[in-house]
């Protein structure tokens, strides 16, 4: 063999070789932790981490999933007043199904589950699905629309496990609020947070309110499911989101449903204390003309004939500072803690009266009985938007006008913004029509949670519409 044959056979091998001891490179890189990016993360991070990975793991099992299908009647905003629509489909109602979802939790062994009144309100079937895919047929035990709450059952032969209540009353601003339940129909979504805010009112949502607010994610189909403390303990049920703002959502503080609950599941319905009383805030000069220091309790307007109040010595121009040991703030302050209180229960409050602190002892009466309804005014309080409506006087329904006419405009509101006036009559709200003050209220209690209202309203002879945005 030539030697620039042997030359050449071993260069082709030396380069065979080198070629089978080439190393491959990596796709990709996994760890054993020893090759983290971070290797030394500090342990307090760590704990947290786990700490809500334990509180999950924990409650999401007493966390349920809650389907409805309810009849909606349809409306007809332009055909309906066409003479010939009826000649054509007759003067029929029609209806169509609606399906929703939302969230609830479990909060005794036998199978009862809190949930907002609003997803369940006017259902024709419930469904209830547990962690365990497990689904269940569910019945309405009782709902109370002014707080929002609604107890429904489920009957199983299994252990149910079952969601711990907490003491809301001990909340800080800052501390932390998880937030478990079905939005956008996502199973068991966990959002994490801190609590906003507390004793959140005038918010026009519902007829009592004293919100939890936070910044853990709640949207469509969270309501009804549970805020939870950092010990799993259950310290709000989630209500209502702001649509125009992000972070911004609302719950109902556990310990101002704990009574709600008790009624509802024991004689499926919430009875409220009644005092019978018209009441107005104490501004500076208020304070100043009735000898004051500052600003405190709530002004007595005036005093119901054979109320309560009345059979206890309240008297017009008296200021209650106190009912019951609370402090009290503010008009939704009293309405709530009144409300709160059983009927027939004697209460201590102190009223400041020319010059000096008196303390006077009431009982309460049931703010359903035929008195308190007589006495109580068609009216309400302005609302988010900046009106306030009464029902129609019987003049203007005798001429087959429907609706609510607005009787005072918060002039620095949305409404006078956009241009309502007083005497104005709401006939439809977000295109669906208003015929009384119940319908008008449960119509700007959802628009007050999308954020928007559309309203059509008469004035004289034209209909005009209004869009009110919240700020």
């Amino acid at each position: 063999m030539s030697v620039r044959r042997f030359v050449c056979l071993l260069l082709l091998v030396l380069t065979a070789a080198s070629g089978c001891q080439k190393k491959e490179e990596k796709l990709y890189y996994e760890t054993g932790r020893a090759e983290a990016p971070v290797k030394n993360v500090p342990k307090d991070i760590l704990a947290t981490q786990q700490a809500f990975v334990e509180l999950v793991k924990n409650v999401n099992p007493a966390v349920v999933n809650i389907s409805t299908i309810s009849k909606k009647k349809l409306e007809q905003p332009f055909f309906e007043f066409s003479p010939l629509f009826d000649d054509f489909f007759g003067n029929r109602p029609r209806y169509r199904r609606e399906r929703s979802l939302g969230s609830g939790f479990i909060i005794n062994p036998e199978g009862y589950i809190v949930t907002n009144d609003h997803v369940v309100r006017d259902a024709e079937s419930i469904k209830v699905k547990l962690s365990n895919e497990t689904v269940y047929d569910g019945r309405v035990v009782g709902g109370d629309p002014k707080s929002d709450i609604a107890i429904i059952k489920i009957s199983s032969k299994e252990k149910l496990p079952v969601a711990v209540l907490g003491d809301s009353d001990k909340l800080q601003v800052g501390q932390w609020a998880i937030a478990i339940g079905n939005p956008f129909g996502l199973d068991r979504t966990v959002t994490v947070g801190v609590v906003s805010a507390t004793g959140r009112s005038n918010m026009g949502i519902e007829a009592y309110e004293d919100f939890i607010q936070t910044d853990a994610s709640i949207n469509p189909g969270n309501s009804g499911g549970p805020l939870l403390n950092v010990y799993g303990e259950v310290i709000g049920i989630n209500t209502a989101i702001v649509a125009a703002g992000q972070g911004i959502g609302f719950a109902i503080p556990i310990n101002m449903a704990k009574q709600v609950i008790t009624q509802l599941i024991t004689k499926g319905r919430v009875t409220r204390g009644w005092l019978g009383v018209s009441i107005q805030p104490v501004t500076e000069e208020l304070a100043r003309q009735f000898g004051l220091n500052r600003p405190r309790g709530v002004l007595v307007s005036d005093v119901m004939e054979g109320s309560p109040a009345a059979r206890g010595g309240i008297r017009q121009g008296d200021i209650i500072l106190t009912f019951a040991g609370k402090e009290i703030k503010d008009a939704r302050q009293l309405q709530r803690v009144v409300a709160d209180t059983p009927p027939g229960q004697k209460v201590a409050l102190a009223v400041f009266r020319e010059g000096r602190e008196v303390t006077l002892t009431i009982t309460t009466a049931n703010a359903d009985s035929s008195a308190a309804r007589q006495a109580r005014p068609e009216g309400g309080e302005v609302d988010s938007f900046g009106l306030m409506v009464e029902n129609l006087p019987r003049e203007l329904r005798q001429r087959g006008v429907t609706g609510v006419v607005v009787t005072d405009v918060d002039e620095d509101g949305v409404a006078a913004e956009a241009g309502i006036q007083r005497g104005d009559v709401v006939m439809a709200v977000n295109r669906k029509r208003v015929a009384n003050l119940n319908e008008y209220s449960r119509a700007m209690s959802d628009a007050a949670q999308r954020g928007m209202a559309l309203l059509l309203v008469r004035r004289d002879d034209a209909s005009i519409y209004f869009s009110l945005r919240l700020r």
